[in-house]
C-alpha cells in the first residue's frame, strides 16, 4: 500500500509499505493492505512504518528512528490520518 506523510514544511515520506501503526486517540492501531477506509485524529506518539524497501530522504533522516532494515519510527505531536483504496495520507505536526 502507499503511504505519504506530510508536515507543514514538507513531504517527509512517500513510498510503498507493508504496514503502518499510528497513535490514535483511543490507542495505537495498525493498518495493513485492504484495510477498511478510515479517517482518524492522531495524538502524541510514534508512527511505525514497516516495509521491505523503505527509503528515507537524507534531509529528513534525522526525524526518523531506524529500528531495523524494515522498520522505522517517526515521533509526532499530533496529526490526522486518512486511508482509502490502499493509500494512506498522514498530516503531522
Amino acid at each position: 500500500m502507499k503511504l505519504e506523510i506530510v508536515s507543514p514544511e514538507a513531504t517527509l515520506f512517500k513510498g510503498e509499505v507493508i504496514s503502518v501503526a499510528v497513535p490514535g486517540l483511543n490507542g495505537e492501531f495498525q493498518m495493513l493492505n485492504n484495510h477498511a477506509p478510515i479517517v482518524s485524529a492522531l495524538t502524541k506518539g510514534n508512527i511505525k512504518i514497516v516495509g521491505s524497501d523503505i527509503k528515507i530522504a537524507k534531509e529528513f533522516a534525522s526525524k526518523f528512528q531506524k529500528i531495523n532494515d524494515t522498520t522505522y519510527w517517526l515521533s509526532i505531536a499530533s496529526g490526522t490520518l486518512e486511508m482509502n483504496d490502499n493509500k494512506i495520507n498522514i498530516l503531522v505536526n
